[in-house]
């Protein structure tokens, strides 16, 4: 009798564990501070930009704003010119050919707000014994480059991921044996 009850106690915590393990598996979260929460949104205060016109002060307005800014990027016109580099300047853009004569009067920004998302998914025990890892990757990334002669936009260029869902599956057949030296370097460290 007593051992049908540990069988039973044992084999209701078996079945208690598997339902909530799937939550125990990581997930991180990525998020470039913005006004943005989608895409879109990025696009169409980008789109707003008008070269020749919008001023640092317009820019903020838009969301871009150059001092409060995470992970803004500045360049001078000799990252822009290293960037261009092996392109005749007769093909260029009329602001970038404007930046360049301007030298010290030019500068360049690059926005780069995001939100990525990543969950590993599957069975918590292969995941965790490292035989097999599912992870699953969503959310956007934009990026803006803004160009300014003086105090007026001479340039903008815009690229960007709108929508990123992407499944990575990796299988170590050999389990925590798959990569020894990792275990040897989380031992000693």
């Amino acid at each position: 009798m007593c051992a049908k009850s540990i069988a039973k106690t044992i084999l209701f915590l078996l079945l208690v564990t598997q339902v909530g393990c799937a939550n125990l598996l990581p997930r991180s979260k990525a998020v470039t501070e913005s006004p943005w929460e989608e895409y879109e949104a990025a696009k169409a205060s980008y789109d707003n930009i008008i070269v020749g016109k919008t001023t640092v002060e317009d820019l903020q307005k838009l969301g871009f704003d150059i001092k409060s800014s995470p992970n803004i990027k500045i360049l001078n016109y000799l990252d822009i010119a290293a960037m261009l580099q092996g392109l005749p300047s007769k093909d260029l853009d009329p602001g970038l050919q404007a930046c360049l004569r301007a030298r010290s009067d030019c500068r360049a920004y690059v926005f780069e707000p995001k939100r990525n998302y990543s969950k590993r998914v599957g069975n918590f025990w292969l995941d965790i014994f490292n035989f097999k890892r599912k992870t699953h990757e969503t959310g956007w990334r934009f990026r803006a480059l803004v160009v300014f002669v003086n105090h007026h936009v001479a340039y903008k260029l815009s690229s960007g991921e709108p929508k990123i869902d992407q499944m990575t599956d990796q299988v170590n057949p050999l389990g925590p044996l798959q990569a020894p030296s990792d275990i040897f370097t989380k031992a000693l460290f």
